[in-house]
């Protein structure tokens, strides 16, 4: 038996609870990881209060992102053996597996092996903001040097992640935050320039830093009111990837500005990345390379005990970090 978070009703944090559940021997496909950190991502809050793009099956387990040990093997895996540090990514449905617990079930192609220079906090810390951030920036806009990313929810760990990525390949990233008292940490992580868009003109600025040109790319999880501004600080013909939905307010698109702007508007999820084993080779060495030389770094808000899971989910709704929240098990 093996302490395991589930939830029996969607809603807010207090709906998670610890449970013994029985955890069996992996399938043919499976391995079966003993648990050393978590790491939380936006995504599982959702799921928990069921605002996900997927409904959860309950009772539900939840979670993306954790590292540990690799106990047992099933028959068919040839890439891993007993005693291997790993890391998960997320390329499989909640409905059937998740990583909130001590002891979990994987599908070996959502697990990769972590370089003996990396904490088991780090490795939690790494693949849903770094392989998510290369699938929109590297693989899907082929962002390249000089070009200008407007980066929303910046302070979260995938807007971190974006703004190491874009400065990994020389690109100009441009941090949006809703105030400025998150200013000088997105600066002093990485982002070349900071809007607050609650106190700022968002278009005034973007073109004034570009010189009158606008943003090449948007990376987005927002939507809602703010989408209607970064269309109109596009460059025309620019990009926009929308990798979320966290906006509860309506989405606008006014068509004169589309016929203006002329933006290549793409909705993006990390399952484009994840589900192609090509690819996910490609964000595999595109994001080892990046910590081996310093690039990327993975960046921890705050620690929590496994106990501590739903004081965990209260502080991910907060807003309050900058970075990743990992539970320690």
């Amino acid at each position: 038996m093996a302490s395991t978070v589930t939830f029996s009703e969607t809603g807010g944090p207090e709906v998670l609870t610890i449970n013994h559940i029985n955890i069996p021997a992996p399938a043919a496909n499976e391995v079966r990881i003993l648990v050393k950190a978590i790491g939380l991502n936006r995504a599982e809050a959702m799921w928990r209060s069921g605002a996900y793009i997927e409904e959860p099956i309950l009772p539900a387990k939840l979670g993306y992102d954790a590292s540990g040990i690799i106990e047992s093997v099933g028959s068919n895996v040839k890439n891993f053996a007993v005693g291997d540090q790993v890391g998960t990514i997320p390329a499989f449905s909640q409905n059937e597996y998740g990583v909130y617990g001590e002891l979990i079930l994987m599908p070996a192609h959502a697990v990769i092996k972590s370089p003996p220079s990396l904490s088991f906090e780090q490795v939690a810390a790494i693949w849903n903001p770094f392989i998510t951030s290369y699938g929109a920036l590297i693989d899907g806009a082929h962002l390249y040097a000089g070009q200008s990313v407007l980066i929303t929810a910046a302070s979260s760990s995938v807007g971190l992640a974006a703004i190491q990525v874009a400065n990994m390949v020389g690109a100009v990233p441009i941090a949006l935050t809703r105030k400025s008292d998150k200013k000088q940490q997105l600066l002093d992580a990485g982002a070349a320039y900071v809007i607050a868009t609650e106190e700022e003109d968002v278009v005034a600025v973007v073109k004034e830093i570009t010189k009158g040109r606008g943003a090449d790319v948007v990376f987005d999880p927002v939507g809602g009111p703010l989408f209607a501004q970064l269309l109109l600080a596009l460059t025309r013909g620019g990009q926009m990837f929308l990798y979320g939905a966290l906006s509860d307010e309506v989405t606008p698109l006014q068509l004169i500005d589309v016929l203006n702007q002329v933006p290549v508007i793409k909705g993006y999820t990390v399952w484009d990345i994840t589900k192609d084993p090509e690819r996910v080779e490609k964000a595999r060495k595109f994001v080892f390379s990046g910590i081996a030389s310093g690039a990327l770094k993975p960046m921890i808000a705050k620690k929590f005990a496994f106990e501590q899971i739903v004081d965990a989910h209260r502080f991910l709704e907060s807003n309050q970090q900058i970075g990743k929240i990992v539970v320690t098990v």
